[in-house]
């Protein structure tokens, strides 16, 4: 996510009342997720063991909760609860702006477009030319769609991502400050669940083609001409290359990428990556001819036990 316009350290500091490290003029483009910081970036970290691959990201502004050695051409920023700091900020810069109407104002919609009876499109949305959006779909605010996308009955964009840190009072939800980005000729099918990104985008790329009752977990990326069947639950962070197919019921884990042309059969588990250009079946996941060899395999136990008491 980035701010409307570059903050200094100093700025960023009074925001979430905490002190810093480094040229209070430093310059502060905006706040990301690990996974998608750049330059200029404020990312956050609060425990020891994910350090050094804070302090050597592309951020420049490291939100920690230790005064550490500083690497050369960034900035810390110095807060005894980073995770409620990061939550500050997104409150700051992307606050939640209630509705009292069906259709926002600000939402911009496409020539050739239908928005189907009791629809709800949120603020600063943008429909691109030649949709067909169903019945009883909410899209939540900043969602971007392109042309001749079709979404189909009861399905959500937008909803917040499921990351929350365990405190002793129970759950405390880290908030979302991005988007969901549909690009064109996508159709998703009824009651399907796309989360935004935390502050980045969740992205469903050209011609992707999504069944009913699919979830999108935040800040996933899947590519183009994808084919993913009902019930497929796509956890965050994860990247879906060009042309795969998920079949029914597929579970993914999260941040894991699955290769270009890969065929993930139904009730699969896709608890690792996975090459592009073969088929998987099974949990733990395996190429398909070899997890559909072993099953036979199996079948045959009874048999060679039965054989052996014969003996």
């Amino acid at each position: 996510m980035k701010f409307p316009n570059p903050y200094t350290l100093q700025d960023i500091a009074k925001i979430i009342d905490c002190t810093f490290v480094g040229d209070a003029d430093f310059e502060v483009l905006g706040m990301n997720e690990i996974h998608v910081v750049t330059p200029g970036d404020i990312v956050f970290v609060d425990h020891p063991k994910y350090y050094d691959k804070a302090l050597n990201s592309a951020a420049t502004i490291v939100l920690i909760n230790k005064n550490v050695d500083c690497p050369k051409g960034k900035v810390l920023l110095i807060s005894d609860d980073p995770f409620r700091d990061f939550n500050k900020l997104t409150t700051f810069f992307k606050p939640f702006n209630s509705a009292n109407v069906a259709i926002s104002s600000s939402a911009k919609i496409g020539e050739n477009t239908v928005i189907q009876p009791n629809c709800f499109i949120g603020h600063n949305v943008t429909i691109g030319d030649n949709c067909i959006i169903h019945s009883n779909v909410s899209i939540y605010d900043d969602t971007v769609i392109g042309n001749n996308v079709t979404i189909h009955a009861g399905s959500i964009l937008g909803a917040s991502a499921f990351y929350y840190k365990n405190r002793p009072e129970g759950f405390d939800q880290l908030k979302s400050g991005g988007r969901v980005v549909i690009h064109d000729n996508v159709d998703i099918g009824a009651l399907c669940t796309i989360d935004k990104g935390v502050t980045g985008d969740t992205t469903i790329g050209e011609g992707s083609k999504l069944d009913n009752q699919i979830q999108v977990g935040h800040d996933t990326v899947i590519g183009k001409k994808c084919l993913i069947a009902s019930q497929t639950g796509i956890a965050g962070c994860c990247i879906i290359e060009d042309e795969v197919t998920l079949w029914g019921q597929v579970g993914t884990t999260s941040g894991i990428t699955i290769g270009k042309k890969a065929n993930v059969l139904g009730q699969t588990g896709v608890t690792k990556s996975i090459e592009g250009g073969k088929s998987y079946f099974g949990t733990p996941i395996e190429e398909s001819r070899v997890k559909l060899k072993e099953l036979a395999y199996i079948k045959q136990i009874p048999e060679i036990i039965k054989q052996l008491k014969n003996k």
